[in-house]
């Protein structure tokens, strides 16, 4: 076990890779009195076309499959897992995104005996025809509700209008025709090829002693036994840095429009130190313009083209990326208007060592706060180490950072085939 201290954030991480290749972390925090544990695989819903653990062929997946295995998870043969948690006085709950599958808990005793729940509930699929039947009809009715909700129709009407080929574009959850494609042996397919072990990594932050734990851990998983491992091969389509469509419109019962403008970024693959810098200098640059003190959040707001609904977001992962700026707006086209303009400006802004020694002041400020929550360290640290990064470089190389940085990034940021709106409209 490695033992390693952070003396700008005073934190010691203790970190092993298990012989079948499962990354641990833990992060003891004897002052707390919850632990929060996380347990993630390298496998969200973008990854459909894949060679198997077991094959030798590429095979494609309905989509939504990743989204339905996690629901399956939970339910055993003869039992439903949350009740498991719930015995052991732990909140439990799971979520699939584009990238990655994670499965957590939160519990304040009996920390072990739920790490193992943790474990084994994962690490035990029990899949029957009837269940994967009975599951399309809950998963049905979840995507339904999220179609009638404004806020996830705009965001992935944004998505789709930006991404042409790349299954980003898809609804995490699939659509309702694809999941009652999903049978069994898609869902051992492809939990077999990504819940191996070196495909996953588990985090677990709080009140608990790391040596014990750690050899719980591992005991835990010298009891099973795992195919070998191989790098899993995923395919994407070739995805181009132009927007998909210029625009897109939705008809729904809204009594207000709501536009959100969808900035397509940089489609190279991006990992490590790389990864970092530009996934803080993208975020950075948006807290600029458009936090509630920057110029343009003023400009839209004195032109009263926004209102309190206003939001803005970054997104960078290994292969894709998005940025969305978005409000409820009486003058939905003039907003749009209004905010490409301001975008395309950007390339002639020149920031100052002033300028960006505030916005790195005010984001490590920011996080320092953050870092008081559990969950926002192990969710954070998960998503860099899944991009081969560690998420306690962040402050350091945020300090790093210089305006000839930013400069540089404001060169390449705004192109004007790469701006898309979608526009979230009543049929009046």
């Amino acid at each position: 076990m490695i033992k390693k201290h952070y003396d700008q954030i005073n934190e010691t991480i203790y970190t092993k890779t298990l012989k079948n290749g499962l990354p641990v972390t833990l992060l003891p925090k004897a002052e707390m009195s919850k632990t929060f544990a996380i347990f993630t695989t390298d496998y969200g819903s973008i990854d459909q076309s894949f060679v198997p653990l077991t094959g030798s062929e590429q095979v494609t997946v309905p989509d939504g499959i990743a989204h339905f295995l996690e629901h399956k998870l939970f339910e055993k043969e003869d039992r439903d897992v949350f009740m498991d948690f719930g015995k052991l006085g732990a909140s439990a709950n799971a979520y699939t995104s584009f990238t990655k599958t994670a499965y957590l808990f939160s519990a304040t005793k009996h920390i072990e005996e739920n790490v193992e729940t943790l474990l084994d509930f994962v690490q035990e699929p029990y899949f029957s025809d009837d269940s994967v039947e009975k599951e399309k009809g809950i998963i049905e009715q979840e995507i339904k509700m999220y179609d009638d909700q404004v806020d996830w129709r705009a965001f992935m009407g944004t998505i789709e209008a930006m991404f042409d080929s790349h299954p980003v574009n898809i609804d995490i959850a699939g659509t309702v025709p694809s999941i009652y494609k999903i049978t069994k042996e898609d869902l051992y397919l492809c939990y077999e090829t990504f819940y191996h072990p070196s495909n996953m990594t588990l985090f677990i932050i709080g009140n608990f002693d790391p040596e014990s734990l750690m050899e719980l851990i591992e005991k835990n998983q010298n009891s099973k036994s795992f195919e070998q491992a191989k790098d899993i091969e995923r395919f994407f389509p070739e995805e181009g840095e132009e927007v998909a469509k210029k625009s897109l419109e939705i008809t729904m019962p809204v009594s207000i429009p709501k536009m959100t403008i969808g900035i397509k970024e940089s489609v190279e693959e991006l990992s490590g130190k790389t990864y970092l810098i530009t996934d803080l200098l993208k975020s950075l640059t948006l807290d600029y313009y458009f936090s509630r003190s920057g110029p343009f959040y003023q400009k839209l707001y004195e032109e009263n083209l926004i209102d309190k609904s206003f939001y803005y977001s970054s997104t960078l992962e290994k292969n894709f990326g998005y940025t969305l700026i978005g409000s409820n707006t009486s003058e939905p086209e003039k907003f749009k208007k209004r905010l490409f303009e301001l975008l395309l400006e950007t390339k002639d802004h020149k920031f100052t060592e002033e300028e960006v020694t505030l916005l790195k002041k005010k984001r490590i400020g920011k996080m320092l706060r953050a870092m008081n929550s559990l969950e926002f360290i192990a969710n954070e640290y998960i998503q860099y180490e899944l991009l081969d990064t560690d998420f306690f470089d962040i402050i350091p190389t945020i300090e790093s950072l210089t305006a000839e940085d930013f400069n540089n990034h404001l060169s390449n940021w705004i192109k004007e085939e790469r701006l898309t709106s979608c526009l979230i409209h009543s049929e009046k």
